[in-house]
């Protein structure tokens, strides 16, 4: 797992740090995708990651709250 992470970061450092530098007609271009998806990409991750925290989040707070209301109710009727 961290070889892969390596390899990832070292991709996405090349990408969006050396490309620019070389030139257009550069072979290396072909290798990567344009430019825009190194935007992209992190930031679809970024916006599913925070969803996915705040999906977790509410389910917790409306099954805790759910949970407190019976056990109330089970209180009140003893």
């Amino acid at each position: 797992m961290l070889l892969s992470s390596a390899a990832g970061f070292i991709y996405y450092t090349i990408w969006t740090i050396l490309l620019p530098i070389l030139d257009e007609s550069s072979p290396i271009h072909a290798w990567f995708p344009s430019r825009e998806w190194a935007l992209r990409i992190p930031a679809l991750i970024v916006v599913t990651g925070i969803s996915a925290i705040g999906l977790f989040l509410g389910l917790r707070i409306v099954l805790d709250e759910r949970a407190e209301r019976r056990r109330h109710l089970n209180r009140k009727k003893q």
